[in-house]
């Protein structure tokens, strides 16, 4: 087995469960440095004994099922606002500047912002991560918090694989619920 990129590797252990998902999850440990290493092997372990249908159980109640936990990135630094939709053309630009397909979910989908990471060069990953991906991160590390959910060692990982990118750079975390302006 040829281990794929971190990155990618992540990204489809971020994406829906499907009967290769414990695959999946051996590959991003294969693939993980050895310092994030550990966690993934973690949630390998927490996931031990579970169905696919559990699996995907588990994914929805997660990620879709509470948006504080979702995966798209810029309702986490944004809301459902002017800002977003910038965020979301430019994402669907990236995305074919780089040749990466769109899965069902929006561009902003974590699993595509990580499949860019994959395919930037270095420079470019450390802006992307340090603008877009570790303010979101963090912010759904918080909502993880004190909840006992396998994802977060994934997430985890993410973020101290991502941190490696930019160890002295202060990192921006929106302190604030992104305002819906739906109800305004």
């Amino acid at each position: 087995m040829v281990a794929p990129n971190i990155y990618e590797a992540l990204a489809a252990v971020l994406s829906y469960p499907g009967d290769d998902y414990r695959t999946r999850v051996v590959e991003a440990v294969l693939a993980a440095p050895d310092d994030i290493a550990p966690g993934l092997q973690g949630f390998g372990a927490a996931l031990e004994g579970k169905s696919t249908l559990e699996l995907q159980e588990l994914y929805t109640v997660t990620f879709d099922l509470n948006p504080v936990c979702s995966l798209e990135l810029g309702w986490h630094l944004f809301g459902e606002n002017y800002d977003r939709g910038l965020l979301l053309v430019r994402m669907r630009a990236l995305l074919r500047q780089h040749g990466i397909a769109e899965s069902g979910e929006l561009p902003d989908h974590l699993s595509h912002a990580l499949q860019l990471l994959a395919r930037m060069d270095e420079a470019a990953r450390r802006d992307f991560a340090v603008a877009i991906v570790l303010p979101a991160l963090g912010k759904m590390l918080d909502a993880f918090r004190d909840k006992q959910n396998p994802y977060e060692q994934v997430l985890v990982a993410l973020k101290n694989q991502l941190r490696s990118l930019c160890p002295g750079i202060p990192i921006f975390i929106p302190q604030q619920e992104p305002v819906l302006r739906v109800l305004d």
